[in-house]
This record gives C-alpha cells, structure tokens and sequence, in this order.
C-alpha cells in the first residue's frame, strides 16, 4: 500500500501532520493524526453541548492520548485505545459502533445476553446521531493537543466550553513525563549541580576559534567538592582540562608526602589545585605553583604532563638551547621515566591553601607511603593567597550619627 503524509495547519489550533493509508488490493484505507508541535504546558477539556445536526459535523481533533465521553450513555472512549484521529464527531460515534460491532458475531454464538445488551447500546449510539434529543461531548486530553472546532470562531461558541488545567503526577506519567510528587522535598541546588554537566561557549586558547567549554562539580571520597572543566575544540583539536576547588581555603596549608615503592603507585588520583608546588628531591626537581594550573589526574598522568613541560618548552630543547643544557634535561627525563617504572622516590606536593588531595588507597585506614602534614601559613604564603588584606567581619560601613 501507499503511505500519504501531510503537514497541514488548522486554523485557531495548531499544525498536525495527517497520515493516510490505502491499499489497492482490499481497498482497506486508514486515516491517522499526530501533533507537529510539543506537549502544552496544560491539559484541556473541550466540553460541547449537541443540539443540532450541524453540530456532528464539527471538526475534532482527537490525539491517542485524549480520551472521549457521552455523559448521557455513561459512554466513554479511554485513552490509548485508539490511534489519533481528524474527524468529526458523527465519525467518533461511527468508530465507536464499528469498534462494538466487530466482534459481535461471536457474541452471539457463545454469550447471547451480553450481544444483546451490546445490540441495545449501538442502537442508543445510532440514535445520538439524529440529535432528537440533545447530548454533552466530553473531550479530555493531559496533553493539551486536541481540539473541537468552533465554526463562530473567532467569536465565542456558546455552546463549547474549553477549560485548560494542570495535569496530574498520574497525567504526566501516562504522558512519558515525570510526575510530580506533591510531598517530596524540594531538590538541593548542590544536588542539581553534582549530577548536571554545565555547558558555556568560549574561545580556544590555541586558535580562538569558538570552543565549548563542559563544567561539573564532584566529590572526592574522603577530601571535598571540586569543579572540573574540560575545553575540546573542534577546529584545531586542542583539548585542556582544569580543576577548582569548590570550597574555601583551609585555615592550615597541607604538605603531602608520598614515598613512591611500586609502580602501582603511577595510578593514584591526584588533585593539584593552582597554588600547589610539586618536588621530587631524588630528581632536584621542584615545580613551583601554578606552573600546570590545576589538574585532577593520576600520578602518572602528572608526571607525563611535567615531561611534556619540559620536551615542548623551546627555550630549554629548541634551537637557543646549549648542548650542556640539553644534556641535563635528557638526562632528567630518563630519570623521571625511571621513577614511572621501577626507581623509588620520594613524591611532595605542598599547598598553602590546603585544596590539594593524593589518593589513599588503604583509606579509611592509614597508607604506610603516605603522610599529610597540617602547617601554619607565613606572613609571605598568606600575602600570595590574598589572604593579608581580606577583611570578612566588620567591613560593613558606619552609619552616620543622626541618620
């Protein structure tokens, strides 16, 4: 058979798309409707008292969600047991006796008297449809994309009633949405944040072309709340990731001190915040803070990253280098690839601000490599961090006498 699709609008509703069916063998045909918008924002209920016959030639729209009654025959069509349709309602109530017709034969042969009381009511259908007496037309539906033709339109139909309504929890669930529980607490923000990936457009910093930029909030076991952010750049491919901390700074700076035993070790979580410098005493390597900016990695992922540092800086292996310079550089590469592999060595991180974390991995318990130390900040560590000229009790200004 053939399929026919077609996008119409109907005037003072909104647009459907109307597909129809036929087939040319059995000359069976079928007409359906869908919506070509969204699901409203309130349900509605067309309720249309019938006293005539040019009433049953009004246009309905009725979707496979929206369910139809007839108070008067305690008549009712539910939801979702018929495909959507774009009739009239002379062809509703046609539908509704074709559909309690078809399997009345075999009513007939096994169960007499419900075939009987079946015959009575399609008799009662048939009669609505001379109108010798008038009727009520009850058309719901939760997703607000039906509807009932008023031919004074735009004037009002005295006639119709359309009421909008806000649906129910069982409403949006039948409709795919999700319920609204009417005692439940409402959602903590932190909560919303920990499980949403937050999204804004900037700039790549390698060929400023427009990037977008992915932010979320995650909490380390046994530390604290920081915010990763992570650049990709669909120009040039250039991909960076960052990480803050999503709480203030610790009244007491935070040395950690990592004896590094096995290569396991290489596989640890490691959160380096801005103002956190990096030693390695076995190597006479110390990188000062805010060298690789934040970063939310594993041990080895750092010290690749402080490799990269070194093999991508032009003016220690480019062409302005000397060769005792770039001796010693390879020399400490090696190093540092034997630490990554099988040499010991010791691992310190130090933070003023107490927003680093390394991984333990006999946590709750004590790890026999690892030692964090608790540690009074200078007068210099406070005046780096901004933290000297911070003022937060009494900043608020004194109200002039007699004001």
């Amino acid at each position: 058979g053939v399929t026919r699709l077609l996008l119409t609008r109907i005037p003072f509703f909104k647009e459907i798309i109307v597909s129809s069916f036929s087939c040319d063998s059995c000359s069976w045909s079928n007409t359906e409707i869908q919506s070509a918008g969204r699901i409203q924002e309130q349900g509605v209920r067309y309720t249309l008292a019938v006293t005539s016959r040019q009433d049953m030639n009004r246009e309905v729209v009725k979707t496979d969600c929206a369910s139809a009654r007839i108070p008067e025959l305690d008549f009712e069509i539910p939801a979702f047991s018929q495909k959507g349709v774009l009739t009239t309602i002379e062809g509703i109530i046609d539908r509704a006796v074709a559909g309690l017709e078809q399997d009345q034969p075999t009513r007939r042969a096994t169960d007499k008297e419900v075939a009987r009381k079946i015959d009575e009511f399609i008799g009662k259908l048939r009669q609505l449809k001379e109108v010798n007496s008038p009727f009520t037309f009850i058309l719901d539906d939760p997703s607000g994309n039906s509807f009932v033709e008023n031919p004074q339109a735009p004037q009002r139909d005295e006639a119709l009633v359309v009421t909008h309504y806000r649906r129910s929890p069982q409403q949006c669930a039948l409709l795919g949405l999700e319920g609204e529980e009417v005692d439940a607490k409402p959602p903590d923000a932190a909560e919303d944040l920990r499980d949403e990936v937050l999204q804004f457009n900037t700039n790549c910093p390698e060929c400023n072309a427009p990037a977008s930029t992915n932010m979320k909030l995650v909490q380390i076991p046994h530390f604290k709340e920081v915010i990763i952010m992570a650049t990709n750049c669909d120009s040039c491919g250039h991909r960076t990731n960052e990480v803050k901390s999503g709480g203030a700074i610790e009244p007491q700076g935070t040395r950690i001190t990592l004896r590094i035993t096995d290569p396991s070790d290489m596989t640890r979580d490691i959160l380096k915040s801005e103002t956190c410098s990096v030693e390695i005493p076995e190597l006479e390597f110390e990188l000062g803070m805010g060298a690789l900016g934040g970063k939310f990695t594993t041990l080895e992922g750092l010290l690749k990253d402080i490799r990269d540092l070194v093999e991508k800086n032009p003016f220690t292996l480019g062409d302005s280098s000397t060769p005792s310079r770039t001796g010693k550089l390879q020399e400490f590469i090696g190093k540092l690839q034997d630490v990554k592999g099988k040499a010991q060595a010791h691992f310190i991180m130090d933070d003023p601000a107490g927003n680093s974390y390394l991984q333990n991995v006999y946590a709750p318990e004590e790890d026999p490599e690892l030692s964090v130390q608790r540690y009074e900040r200078t007068f210099e560590q406070n005046e780096e961090l901004g933290l000297n000229d911070m003022k937060t009790e009494g900043y608020e200004p004194e109200t002039a006498p007699g004001r």
